[in-house]
């Protein structure tokens, strides 16, 4: 590869595909390795700004010599710009895909034959590198490909390879995951301003109460129901609350709204 070949190419920047960059710049990834495309000419000015990357306004351009090419699209996109890259990957490439409810065989039929394509299901804490990336693999990538993909990713957060089939589910659990944290959150939040606190201290008590606990649940190898009851003394508040969101069927209604979202991933496939 040449001197000035970029290894990796992120065509689009939003907020996903900048997190993805972002994480990779931070995990070690050299910004002279990387080019990024954007429509808008002040949107690259000011990546190129932030991160020091090489950007441009053509996808061509920049994924013709990347060995990893990260596309960050919407999906109604996704079609035109596989077939506007799809003749000018270099051999060997990856084509890494954040967009929802697209497989790898549809990703494949707008490429050349035996093109590499791995299918990402990411979440938005890639931007401060606590993302969660499930990954499949197409029908032509081989081993140290999906390794690429994979090392690249794991740069913002964690990295799991599922199967195909999965990634629905994964939508419902993870890629949507941090919303259903962020209504709790501002659910606790107004209701301790209900109970009388200001609001800058419920804001705080409840953020730090759910990073704590996530840390708790991540590191301390226990299950959360196990982690739950010990938070939970007999006859105490907590087991007061539980009994409260049990009454008003939290639990169903959260199990409701995860198929709903399983269901809207698959029809956008």
């Amino acid at each position: 590869m040449t001197k000035s070949a970029r290894r990796i190419a992120f065509i689009g920047t939003g907020n996903m595909n900048e997190a993805v960059m972002a994480g990779a710049l931070a995990g070690g990834f050299d910004a002279d390795d990387v080019v990024a495309t954007s429509r808008r000419v002040e949107r690259g000015t000011q990546l190129r700004e932030k991160y020091g990357v090489a950007t441009m306004t053509s996808n061509p351009d920049a994924v013709a010599s990347a060995e990893t090419v990260v596309l960050g699209v919407k999906p109604y996109q996704l079609d035109d710009v596989l077939e506007e890259i799809g003749p000018h990957l270099a051999d060997g490439a990856v084509v890494v895909s954040l967009a929802v409810g697209r497989s790898t065989i549809s990703l494949e039929e707008h490429l050349p034959d035996g093109a590499a394509v791995v299918r990402v299901m990411p979440n938005t804490p890639a931007m401060v590198g606590a993302g969660m990336h499930a990954v499949t693999p197409g029908a032509h990538c081989d081993d140290d490909q999906l390794a690429r993909a994979k090392t690249l990713l794991a740069a913002s957060g964690d990295v799991i390879t599922v199967a195909e089939k999965d990634h629905d589910a994964v939508t419902a659990v993870s890629g949507s995951g941090p919303a259903y944290l962020f209504y709790l959150a501002d659910a606790m939040i107004e209701a301790g301003v209900l109970l009388g606190l200001q609001r800058d201290v419920a804001h705080r008590l409840a953020v730090q109460t759910i990073v704590g606990a996530g840390t708790m649940l991540a590191e301390s190898g226990e299950s959360p129901v196990q982690l739950r009851e010990k938070v939970s003394s007999p006859g105490g508040t907590t087991i007061t609350a539980l009994a409260e969101l049990d009454q008003r069927a939290v639990r169903a209604a959260m199990v409701a709204a995860m198929k709903a979202c399983h269901d809207k991933s698959a029809s956008m496939g």
